[in-house]
């Protein structure tokens, strides 16, 4: 049973930093990411972490969001990526969206959408058992540049 999950560059770039993109296929199946999301990894971001994991995952589709008006709506506030993520939301059936920027993630649940972050994504695949020692991965996280509160 495949869900409908639409995914931010943070989680995406965060993840490939400490070799764990993996679990998100393993997860949820495919991820949709938009074009401005896309771009930011890949083509802005060619060299780093995820440019080339992203480019060449199979089980990530790229979409464009038909709604522009509400992506320049959602602009006022955030970034390009994240307010593409939030209009292909509202477009979309969506199980989830992957959001860690905290303004994204409130204006995202002020519009009902479900929300989960990185960090629960980790713990998710702990409990599936697709990785262990979630302590020590969260301490990679943070070293490599990924910042969050517990």
């Amino acid at each position: 049973m495949s869900k409908i999950v639409i995914a931010d560059s943070s989680c995406l770039i965060g993840l490939s930093k400490i070799g764990q993109l993996k679990i998100l296929p393993q997860l949820f199946g495919k991820i949709i990411i938009p074009k401005a999301v896309y771009h930011e990894v890949v083509i802005r971001g060619s060299g780093r972490a995820g440019a080339e994991e992203v480019r060449n995952a199979d089980w990530i589709e790229n979409q464009k969001v038909k709604n522009e008006l509400a992506v320049r709506a959602f602009r006022i506030h955030l970034g390009f990526g994240e307010s593409e993520v939030i209009a292909l939301a509202n477009e979309c059936q969506t199980d989830f969206i992957i959001l860690d920027d905290w303004k994204a993630r409130q204006t995202a649940e002020e519009l009902k959408l479900p929300v989960i972050g990185t960090i629960a994504i980790l713990q998710k695949a702990v409990e599936n058992g697709f990785i262990e020692n979630l302590p020590t991965i969260l301490e990679n996280l943070r070293n490599a540049g990924f910042r969050f509160l517990l």
